[in-house]
């Protein structure tokens, strides 16, 4: 089979499927070990059998529910490839976006004084690893109930060379017990309600425990609000991603919490409500 006649299969087994076509070329580019530019230049060179079976088996369980990042084993985020497995959330570009907006508050609340940044439940190490190669200068620390999501953190920033510090524990209990204080507080934790229907991709596939936040998503932003009064510094930033109609409800915890804080709820790209920022 020629490389044209692998993606004309795959493309209507996955059509068929009600599945992304583009997951097709994704597999095969994977399998072949070679750029987009590269694949269309090789539209008439046969694919190996070993190579063809491979890509078959991967279609078919893509075609089951498994992530085409699982089955490639990477995802690319703010221009940076992440190791990703069963063990992690797939890095979701909304979160690039909670990034952008952290960086822009850092900058100009700090300019270039010494800032020490926590990222709570960090999965992939995405949001941890991404800012600490944007902002050479700060420290960033990131934590994690998961051991074994730690392990792909630590191999990403590895693999990145970036530096992170790693802690394993439950939310900020490590930090309250060590009286350990951040300048900056972001997360990305668990927000869907625990009676959202998800597609079998990703409720089948994705960690349950990085997905879901209670009767209501709150429960992780409500836990939140006792912990980070004893890390944050009384100068510090801090940045939630949320599920869409959420903010307005951790808008108000934050501002309970924090009186004084300047909160912010911002929308994404798409025009959704997705992340609240408090400065103190």
């Amino acid at each position: 089979m020629k490389v044209f006649e692998a993606l004309k299969w795959a493309s209507s087994c996955l059509r068929q499927a009600q599945r992304d076509e583009n997951a097709g070329e994704l597999l095969l580019r994977h399998h072949l070990n070679i750029s987009r530019t590269h694949l269309l230049g090789a539209l008439q060179e046969e694919v190996s059998v070993s190579v063809l079976n491979k890509f078959k088996q991967d279609v078919q369980s893509h075609i089951k529910g498994v992530p085409v990042q699982y089955l490639i084993g990477t995802e690319d985020f703010y221009g940076r490839t992440f190791k990703v497995n069963e063990e992690v959330l797939i890095p979701r570009p909304e979160t690039e976006e909670l990034i952008i907006g952290m960086i822009a508050r850092i900058r100009k609340k700090f300019y270039k004084h010494p800032v020490h940044i926590v990222d709570v439940g960090t999965g992939s190490g995405a949001i941890a690893i991404t800012l600490a190669l944007e902002l050479p200068e700060v420290k960033v620390t990131a934590t994690d109930i998961a051991p074994e999501s730690l392990e792909v953190a630590k191999e990403n920033a590895i693999e990145l060379h970036a530096d992170v510090s790693f802690v394993q524990g439950d939310l900020l209990q490590p930090f309250i017990r060590q009286q350990k204080v951040f300048d900056v507080v972001i997360s990305n934790p668990p927000y869907i309600p625990n009676g959202d229907v998800l597609s079998t991709v990703v409720k089948d596939h994705e960690p349950n425990r990085a997905l879901f936040g209670g009767e209501d998503g709150l429960d992780f932003y409500r836990r939140f609000m006792k912990e980070l009064p004893l890390v944050i510094n009384e100068n510090g930033i801090i940045g939630f991603e949320v599920g869409v109609g959420q903010t307005q409800a951790v808008a108000d915890m934050l501002c309970h919490t924090f009186p004084q804080s300047d909160i912010e709820i911002v929308y994404d790209i798409n025009g959704k409500d997705r992340m609240v920022f408090a400065c103190l």
